[in-house]
């Protein structure tokens, strides 16, 4: 592996999976999860767009937060398994930085997204005489496309600079993806600048959204204690509940992940804690949306009927 190093600019990803009937399992089980993953997302997306009792702003929203988990997952689990299935552990220099180009666009955009989708709910609940106003189409094009743009851009930044950076030690990545960070163990320079750039950032799209998803969420419960309605207050909690169990899922492992000083990380504990953001989060996703969601379910009956009443 060390000659291979010294004469390849390929990388060498150590991967999740060890040589064992353990390894043949997780494996099995993390394709399975992403088929989930694939085929839940895919549903989401698909049910939103077919069934227009859905075509309001929090389900475009949703339908947004489905496809970045589908992009998300795809970005990950494809090139792991591959590279299981023919022995191999290497990804070239630009697949590495094309991979975490995406994997950082994605955790940046989902962060401000998920925000997003908590000011709807919080502008709905709080202010429901409002809602029609304050939250447009319009509105929430312009959150997803600046959620987009300003996570591209960080992603951005932090991929050149992991491609511009001398690498003088073994290219064996000890993850299962490009992870910047620990691609950067394996630098010949002083990396402390970047690392307070990651600090930054981390801070910027996860720490403070979910800083503000949680006062929100105060302000949320506040006013769902004060309705009279039962069936509102049943409805609102269910709401509530839902998106916040999305939020702790997501943020949760990541922010306890990428502001950690690299003192105190280890490449085991990271790898088990980008299972949850990159594998599991995706699959969890649709399935708590759909089954806590009478809306979604509802909408899935009314496509079935559809489709058999077209086929008869």
């Amino acid at each position: 592996m060390e000659n291979y190093n010294q004469t390849s600019t390929d990388f060498i990803l150590l991967g999740l999976f060890p040589s064992s009937r353990i390894g043949l399992f997780l494996f099995t089980l993390i394709v399975l999860i992403f088929l989930m993953a694939l085929f839940g997302n895919l549903s989401m997306i698909l049910l939103i767009f077919l069934d227009t009792h859905l075509h309001t702003p929090m389900y475009f929203l949703l339908s947004q937060l489905s496809l970045m988990d589908l992009t998300y997952i795809s970005t990950i689990v494809p090139k792991m398994a591959y590279n299981f299935l023919c022995g191999k552990k290497s990804i070239s220099f630009i697949g590495c930085g094309i991979q975490s180009f995406f994997f950082l666009t994605i955790a940046g955009t989902e962060g401000l997204l998920l925000a997003s989708m908590a000011y709807d709910r919080y502008v709905a609940i709080c202010f429901p005489l409002h809602y029609p106003i304050k939250i447009t189409r319009q509105v929430c094009v312009l959150m997803i496309i600046g959620s987009w743009i300003m996570g591209s851009i960080n992603s951005c930044a932090h991929t050149a600079y992991a491609l511009h950076i001398p690498y003088c030690r073994s290219r064996a990545i000890n993850h299962f993806f490009c992870d910047v960070p620990a691609m950067l163990t394996l630098a010949c320079m002083d990396t402390w600048i970047y690392e307070y750039t990651v600090f930054v950032s981390t801070t910027v799209f996860l720490l403070l959204p979910f800083i503000g998803i949680a006062l929100s969420y105060g302000r949320v419960l506040h006013a769902v204690y004060s309705m009279n309605s039962a069936e509102g207050k049943k409805k609102a909690y269910s709401t509530c509940s839902t998106h916040l169990t999305v939020v702790t899922f997501y943020y949760a492992p990541f922010v306890y992940t990428y502001l950690r000083p690299r003192s105190l990380r280890s490449p085991t504990e990271d790898k088990v804690l980008a299972v949850f953001y990159t594998i599991l989060t995706p699959m969890f996703n649709p399935i708590i949306y759909s089954l806590r969601n009478k809306e979604v379910m509802g909408a899935l009956r009314r496509v079935i009927q559809r489709t058999c009443f077209v086929k008869m």
